[in-house]
């Protein structure tokens, strides 16, 4: 597949709730997690609302040349007293439209996170990605990220 020449990066709005949710289902794990229904429920503009509110969070779509929103991703900078008061970027969240995948779209949407992160004074960027999710395990790997964590979860 060829690249998208032309992606936008900028801050999500909310009339773009809608596409990031279909996103963020649309995988075998999002599938089981999310809710695609008519309208949405109110959960989810809550919490845009609530991201919106901190200025420690940026949620950021991804637009092709036509203006689709074709991906989006979540950058968080933690201040933090460990290693010597280093604030880090945490990358959540990154999702590409499925007929846009493999074309680049990630790979800029994760880098304009690390350079948003480095310009925020950030030391170091961390993401996580679930153990299933080997592809992007690889993704991100042939981005220079490498594993140096384990992740436990406490669901409620």
């Amino acid at each position: 597949m060829t690249a998208i020449s032309s992606v936008t990066i900028r801050r999500a709005r909310r009339d773009d709730v809608g596409f990031i949710v279909r996103m963020l289902a649309d995988d075998p794990l999002g599938s089981a997690r999310e809710r695609i229904e008519d309208p949405l429920p109110p959960s989810y503009y809550r919490a845009f609302e609530a991201l919106e509110r901190d200025p420690n969070i940026q949620l950021v779509v991804a637009e092709d040349g036509d203006g689709a929103v074709i991906g989006c991703l979540q950058l968080c900078i933690l201040p933090g007293l460990s290693s010597q008061g280093a604030s880090r970027g945490l990358i959540e969240d990154v999702r590409v439209a499925a007929h846009c995948r493999s074309r680049g779209v990630g790979e800029h949407l994760v880098q304009w996170a690390v350079t948003n992160a480095r310009a925020g004074g950030c030391k170091l960027v961390e993401l996580l990605t679930h153990n299933s999710r080997v592809d992007a395990q690889r993704f991100y790997k042939r981005l220079g990220f490498q594993p140096s964590h384990v992740g436990m979860t406490l669901r409620f």
